[in-house]
């Protein structure tokens, strides 16, 4: 059992250089590769993160864009509307405007027939009149006038 321990004993003297050997490794390893790489990665998340987070801002961003954009057009299209409906009102109001002008001279021109009309009347009147008296005379002028005196 002496030579057991003593063998075990050996090995693990041999083994001191390799231990220290892997030690130095591991930390020459975590030195030049592990901590670079590790703060490499977190730079890399970070400006994914940050990228990710500038993509949602731009994206609120166009979002609100997009939402001022359409209440503009809206707008737009509510003017244009309304624009449009002053000129309808307008045509109204002027094709009314022509219509009472055209009544207007219509009621005029009847007006003036119907004077005209009552002056033709008064005239047609007046020639009767005239007419009536002359046949009344020339009437009273052959009964008074003598049997044999007119054939």
């Amino acid at each position: 059992m002496d030579q057991t321990l003593a063998q075990l004993g050996e090995l693990l003297l041999g083994s001191v250089p390799t231990v220290i050997l892997l030690a130095i490794l591991y930390a020459l390893y975590s030195a030049i590769v592990h901590r670079p790489l590790r703060r490499v990665l977190e730079e890399r998340r970070s400006k994914t993160e940050g990228a990710i987070e500038q993509s949602k801002a731009d994206i609120s961003a166009a979002e609100g864009r997009t939402s001022e954009y359409e209440q503009k057009l809206r707008e737009a299209r509510a003017q244009l509307f309304r624009a449009q409906e002053a000129r309808r009102q307008k045509a109204v109001e002027a094709r009314a405007a022509a219509v009472g002008q055209a009544r207007s001279r219509a009621q005029a021109q009847v007006q003036a027939a119907k004077g005209g009309i009552e002056q033709d009347r008064a005239a047609a009147e007046r020639g009767l009149q005239s007419e009536a008296a002359a046949l009344a005379q020339e009437i009273v002028r052959r009964v008074l006038q003598p049997a044999g005196a007119g054939r």
